[in-house]
């Protein structure tokens, strides 16, 4: 069953206030900001050409994180695979297919500009073919560029704790353990 747009979100604001009434009773003194719709869980898919070689997309509203995996935000009460396949459906005009394969688990520390912090969510996307990767289409609001790249040439591209990350989930599928890292957005 498919559930409409409004019913989706009148069930996401009910999850919200049920949350902000928890919070209030059990951690009073709290400030009424915390209970702001802030996006505080991200997931992402790792993908790879048949080379293994990490893709990324550029993106036009992040200078700080020029490159990123397909992914993004999770909407309140969304599953993390469910983000997972809306999100590269929405970046790339893909579809994800699972099962899901959790690579990591990213922590990111509060910070000036987001004083919260933010758990993030690397699932493995698999390997694309040379024709997979050229049916992408790009969401032009989001990104504008498609890289496959040796992780040596990415680090030369990314900042030092954007490319601690991929190589951490690069490592996470050539072991078969999953990746824990807790110290990103610290720099």
């Amino acid at each position: 069953m498919t559930r409409s747009e409004p019913d989706v979100r009148a069930e996401q604001e009910a999850l919200f206030s049920t949350a902000a009434e928890h919070y209030a009773r059990h951690r009073p003194g709290l400030p009424a900001v915390l209970f702001e719709a802030f996006p505080a869980a991200y997931v992402c898919l790792y993908v790879t050409d048949e080379n293994d070689r990490p893709l990324q997309l550029h993106s036009v509203y992040s200078p700080g994180h020029p490159w990123h995996m397909i992914g993004g935000a999770m909407d309140l009460g969304e599953r993390p695979w469910d983000a997972v396949v809306r999100e590269c459906r929405e970046e790339t005009g893909m579809r994800a297919v699972g099962p899901p394969r959790l690579l990591a688990t990213v922590f990111g520390v509060p910070r000036a500009q987001r004083p919260y912090s933010t758990l993030q969510l690397i699932f493995d996307g698999g390997r694309l073919t040379a024709e997979e990767i050229r049916g992408i289409t790009l969401n032009p609001r989001e990104h504008d560029e498609v890289r496959l790249l040796s992780l040596a040439e990415w680090e030369a591209l990314m900042p030092a704790r954007d490319f601690v990350r991929l190589r951490a989930v690069v490592e996470a599928r050539r072991t078969g353990v999953a990746a824990y890292i807790d110290t990103w957005g610290n720099a």
